[in-house]
């Protein structure tokens, strides 16, 4: 899936898109460039946090605190598809916003079971937490 979706924005973005120099400049394509890498910090982050909740050789399970866990229970899942509609900003493309807008359909789904999972798992999980997009749902 990621190859083919790579290779499509590629190939969008090299041999259909007609971009004038000065775009890349204009107050979009900044916007969108900002979103992305917000996103993929968050992402990141939140990726970093998961990684080291268990110690080596550990078989346990245990909320994720810091950064975005703070306020979604999936930081990850809402660090993915903030990068993907940042992306979709800056490309301005049709292929772009068809790919963030499945990337929310594959991944709020994950993020809102992975929330029923953790409140059902744990007595003393956050209860002012939500699923994937903070404050909201």
């Amino acid at each position: 899936f990621c190859s083919c979706n790579g290779y499509i924005q590629f190939r969008y973005l090299a041999l259909y898109s007609d971009y004038a120099e000065q775009e890349y400049f204009s107050p979009r394509f900044v916007a969108g460039t900002f979103v992305f890498f917000l996103g993929m910090a968050i992402n990141m982050h939140s990726d970093s946090i998961l990684l080291n909740l268990r110690k080596p050789g550990d078989k346990g399970y245990y909320i994720p605190r810091g950064g975005f866990f703070e306020y979604v229970s999936g930081a990850n899942f809402f660090g993915e598809v903030v990068e993907w509609i940042g992306f979709a900003i800056a490309a301005n493309s049709f292929p772009a916003w068809v790919f963030a807008v499945g990337t929310f359909c594959n991944v709020v789904p994950r993020g809102v079971q992975h929330h029923k999972w953790y409140k059902k798992k744990f007595d003393n999980y956050p209860e002012n937490r939500k699923a994937v997009i903070p404050f909201i749902w």
